[in-house]
């Protein structure tokens, strides 16, 4: 009886905790299905996020990885006690050098001057061996019949230093002729001529300032006239990379390299990497370059560059270098060999002294490959010196990041002009201009190749400007590439402090060589023709806190020839670790012409602490390279390394006996001189590409190395697919009617580069939006199904 009174009781508990759990579960899709549906958009999101993997995510070998630590007690090596006499190229004869006007891009077929008062301004450099003896400007000029004599002249300066005057009175159609000796004291390594011109066409300067008949024009075959004297080169790696390459030369720098017996990948490497390194000290310079096979070979001013062991470079025997040779090796002062891991550098003179050589070698591979590497590292080679360089550790360089790149807009979204740098690597500070005619304040605004802007880019200008300005015909106005944006007008008579323009950059017009212009047009209250003190007290400044605010993603499409401009994908990082250079398995002297062009052209592009350019032969390709890294593969259509750039579609290609494919179509052309150029998706890596420099000839290779080499060429690129061919013999570099390009897209592009997840998500839903309602709908349901399926099962009703 006890049982059955006490026996409703556990009944009852049990039905409330049954109650209140029941409860609980009719509550709980309430949380779980918002929880569950905000899951799902995410699922949708990253499953539409996927396909369009970044670049960036691929890991990329670097030699850091792996590497060992500087062994810093290793002991130091035995050297030349006392050591010899640094080597000396021996002087040239005096000499006389002619720098006509028309080199300068800006004169063209005239130098013109306007208005009552302007100015042109020349500048050249003096090349570090020369002693000025004597230089005389000497001017042919043509002026306005209607100017006055005794109130116009022309006036030249050097450096700052007035160096003499001339009337502008000569009769209708007359041309002048002036001879202007300058004191050679005052040339210095960078110097500036100015010419300026003062018009007047009354005697009581009442004219117009802007009156058509002012001017005066400098005629192209002026000149300037140096006699020098040559002095001695001593080399000394302190002064690297002079005398291998001078920045104030006149002339284009000239450079062989010696061709060794036996051609590895060490050589390949070391020498691709070089020459990569001269391509950025170059920049826009011009630099000549051609491969010898003996040492006598060398002629005229070329600079002489030896890389190899001993055994490839047999040659090396035949030099006065400073350590000896004994069994194919090199020796220490104790007749030690060095080990094979020690690079050394020597500088010496050809056999005759009349060109200086620069020697990279070891007694094996890795010495070679570090002694490079010395040289190609600007934090390495500033502590060289003297004309013997024993290379037994160097710095391991990181990578730089593959968006890192000098001269290009920061990475940041939000920064101010202070952020951005001159062409000498200096911040802008507060800029001012003066006069009614000052030049525009001109600034690169280097979109980075994967740049992809969206409509809200914008630029707030602070400036200020002078009191005495005519507020009705004063402005400031913002270009961008040249074409104007907007402008505001200048209202204060009194001037003005830190005002500011808020300017829309269009986000289609930047582009990675985009440039700002900002002009102030000035005009004064109170013009008087003859006073130039009215025009230069007008002044205005720009403030280094102007401020710019970009709304842009990380997005490429390739193949496209034109990114190939700024050097992409190939300069990302800009190290050029990512890229490989594939090479015949026995390269013909074309193939190393072109794959020197192509390494000065990549320097040129790229700005980095070290150089991780990698060239191999096709046998010698490790797969991982091939799988990982961008591959440019050079050679004759017989000769072609990785044939598969040319079994891809139906894209254009080249076939054996002189045949030409693209699409159902295929001829036989002779003989077929004309140079390829062809970028496609890299057939072992979606995310990679493959540049494919080609031709059927050596000839045809050739125009592929001026389309490289030529910048006027160079900068046409476009489409995916370009052939060259030269319209006579031998054309001039300098005749833009000498070749003829042709320019095919061929295959569509990918999307191959998406830098973050914020701006991959930013990217899928504008281009997927039409979609993405009806996704999450669509998910929604399913997932609520899968979730009332659950509660069934928990609350056994099924």
């Amino acid at each position: 009886m006890k049982h059955d009174l006490h026996s409703p009781t556990p009944n009852r508990q049990s039905s409330r905790r049954r109650s209140r759990s029941s409860s609980h579960r009719r509550d709980r899709p309430l949380w779980a299905f918002a929880g569950m549906l905000l899951l799902s958009c995410g699922l949708l999101l990253g499953w539409a996020i996927l396909p369009a993997p970044a670049q960036t995510e691929a890991p990329i070998p670097t030699e850091e990885s792996g590497a060992p630590q500087p062994d810093l007690s290793r002991s130091e090596f035995a050297l030349p006690d006392p050591p010899a006499a640094p080597p000396t190229v021996a002087p040239e004869a005096a000499g006389q050098y002619v720098l006509e006007f028309n080199r300068s891009p800006i004169v063209g077929n005239r130098l013109r001057m306007e208005g009552i008062y302007d100015e042109r301004r020349l500048r050249f450099t003096r090349p570090r061996n020369w002693e000025p003896k004597s230089v005389q400007i000497s001017l042919r000029f043509r002026h306005s019949a209607a100017l006055y004599a005794t109130r116009s002249n022309l006036t030249v300066l050097v450096n700052g230093t007035s160096i003499g005057s001339v009337p502008l009175n000569k009769p209708q159609g007359e041309i002048g002729n002036v001879v202007f000796d300058v004191p050679p004291g005052a040339i210095k390594d960078y110097n500036e001529v100015v010419l300026a011109a003062l018009q007047n066409n009354s005697p009581t300067c009442t004219q117009d300032p802007f009156d058509p008949s002012l001017w005066t024009e400098i005629l192209p075959d002026s000149k300037l006239v140096f006699n020098f004297q040559p002095k001695a080169i001593a080399l000394d790696f302190h002064r690297y990379p002079y005398p291998v390459f001078d920045d104030l030369s006149l002339e284009p720098n000239q450079v062989a390299y010696l061709q060794p017996n036996e051609i590895d990948e060490t050589w390949l490497t070391a020498t691709s990497r070089l020459h990569t390194s001269l391509g950025r000290l170059a920049e826009f310079r011009p630099l000549d370059t051609r491969i010898v096979e003996a040492i006598d070979q060398v002629a005229g001013r070329e600079r002489l560059i030896v890389i190899g062991t001993p055994a490839i470079q047999p040659d090396l025997s035949s030099l006065d270098l400073p350590l000896s040779l004994g069994s194919g090796r090199f020796l220490d002062a104790e007749q030690q060999p060095f080990p094979g891991d020690v690079g050394l550098l020597m500088l010496t003179t050809t056999p005759d002294g009349a060109a200086p050589v620069l020697v990279a070698t070891g007694n094996g591979a890795e010495g070679v490959a570090k002694a490079v590497q010395f040289l190609v590292q600007p934090g390495d080679r500033q502590i060289g010196t003297g004309n013997l360089v024993i290379v037994d550790q160097i710095d391991q360089v990181e990578t730089p990041d593959p968006r890192a790149w000098q001269g290009y807009l920061p990475l940041e979204n939000s920064f101010k002009l202070s952020d951005l740098r001159t062409f000498d690597e200096q911040a802008y500070g507060d800029v001012t201009v003066r006069g009614s005619h000052s030049p525009s304040l001109e600034l690169d605004f280097r979109a980075l190749p994967d740049d992809q802007f969206s409509p809200g880019n914008t630029m707030t200008l602070r400036y200020s400007y002078g009191p005495q300005i005519n507020p009705l015909t004063s402005l400031v106005e913002v270009e961008l590439d040249n074409v104007v944006i907007t402008g505001k007008r200048l209202t204060s008579v009194s001037g003005g402090d830190r005002e500011t323009l808020k300017v829309t950059l269009p986000e289609d017009r930047i582009k990675p060589n985009s440039r700002i212009q900002v002009n102030f047009r000035l005009d004064p209250r109170e013009r008087r023709s003859c006073s130039r003190v009215t025009d230069q007290q007008l002044w205005s400044t720009i403030h280094s806190d102007t401020e710019f605010k970009l709304n842009r993603e990380q997005v490429v499409r390739l193949p496209d020839l034109e990114l190939l401009r700024a050097g992409y994908p190939f300069a990302a990082p800009q190290d050029l670790s990512s890229t490989a250079i594939a090479m015949p398995e026995n390269p013909a002297q074309s193939d190393l012409l072109l794959l020197l062009e192509v390494s000065e052209r990549l320097g040129r592009l790229s700005r980095a602490e070290s150089v991780k350019l990698d060239v191999y032969r096709a046998s010698k390709l490790p797969v991982e390279q091939r799988d990982s890294r961008h591959i440019i593969a050079i050679g004759t259509e017989a000769q072609f390394p990785l044939p598969e750039a040319f079994e891809q579609g139906d894209g254009f290609a080249l076939r054996d006996l002189f045949s030409r494919h693209w699409g159902q179509k295929q001829i036989q052309t002779l003989p077929d001189q004309e140079g390829l150029v062809k970028q496609i998706i890299s057939p072992w890596n979606q995310e990679r590409v493959m540049l494919a420099l080609s031709a059927q000839t050596d000839e045809g290779l050739q125009q592929v190395r001026d389309l490289i080499s030529q910048d006027n060429l160079f900068f046409q690129l476009q489409g995916d697919t370009v052939l060259i061919a030269a319209n006579e013999p031998d054309p001039s570099p300098y005749d833009p009617n000498a070749y003829s390009l042709e320019f095919l897209q061929q295959s569509s592009q990918r999307q191959l580069a998406s830098a973050n997840l914020s701006s991959r998500i930013a990217a899928v839903l504008r281009g997927n939006w039409f979609v993405l309602a009806p996704g999450i709908v669509a998910a929604s349901l399913v997932l609520y199904g899968v979730i009332q399926l659950y509660l069934k099962r928990l609350t056994g009703q099924e």
